[in-house]
């Protein structure tokens, strides 16, 4: 595994993730790999251009920067976990690596089989053969923004929960309490929050696929509404659906 010996400033930096795979015979440490070296992947500049723009709900931006490398850089949108997983899967090619991303706050995904309170081991996760149930291969443990800060895939699922809301207001930040969703006041903390989204949004080189959950009837901590909203802002921005 090659990782850059230079993650050091506050959005890249991986802390523990980054210790324990340090201690590994299997890695390289490669300046060349720094991200704020442009021509470090297939990733154009472009994407995190596109992406600051989608979180700063500046959807004319968005939409233009996104049409300038959405042939080479595919990124997809559905309401089923089942193709996104198909998709990234059938992207990939040889030992390019893939995997489910999910923002620390994403506690209703449940349902889809995704919990974010198991333990995700990130040496087990980046590093393990995909017949490893423990590797992001098997697309089963979701990486959170701390597994990931610094570390890249080639291809990311990229699960969206109902802690970062679209509105005709801008973004509705929430935090799952007992057995309701709450309001995050503090703007610490939703600056936070939002930055959670952008680190799962620029950890693929080579492309992605964003679930956002149908949201369910029956069940008031899942309401479509709190789903709809952000998948119809994110098609609107081009993103083709996948069906």
């Amino acid at each position: 595994m090659y990782i850059s010996s230079r993650l050091t400033d506050s959005e890249y930096a991986a802390g523990k993730a980054l210790e324990q795979i340090s201690q590994r015979h299997d890695k390289h440490l490669d300046d060349s790999l720094h991200l704020a070296v442009s021509m470090r992947s297939f990733r154009a500049e472009n994407v995190s251009a596109f992406v600051k723009a989608l979180l700063d709900c500046e959807k004319e931006q968005a939409r233009e920067t996104f049409a300038k490398f959405a042939s080479r850089y595919p990124i997809t949108l559905t309401r089923d976990l089942n193709l996104a997983k198909q998709w990234v899967r059938s992207h990939a090619r040889g030992s390019e690596q893939f995997g489910l991303v999910a923002s620390s706050k994403a506690q209703r995904l449940k349902p889809h089989a995704i919990d974010i309170r198991v333990n995700v081991d990130p040496v087990h996760w980046f590093l393990n053969p995909r017949e490893d149930t423990r590797s992001s291969y098997y697309l089963e443990d979701a990486a959170t923004e701390f597994q990931v800060q610094g570390l890249e895939l080639d291809w990311a699922c990229v699960t969206w929960d109902g802690d970062l809301r679209f509105t005709n207001s801008g973004w509705s930040y929430h935090d799952f309490r007992g057995d309701k969703w709450t309001d995050i006041h503090k703007p610490e903390n939703r600056n936070y929050l939002r930055n959670a989204y952008r680190v799962l949004l620029t950890r693929a080189r080579q492309g992605m696929v964003i679930f956002v959950p149908p949201g369910e009837l029956a069940d008031p901590t899942r309401c479509s509404g709190y789903y709809d909203p952000t998948f119809n802002y994110l098609s609107e921005l081009g993103i083709p659906v996948l069906k």
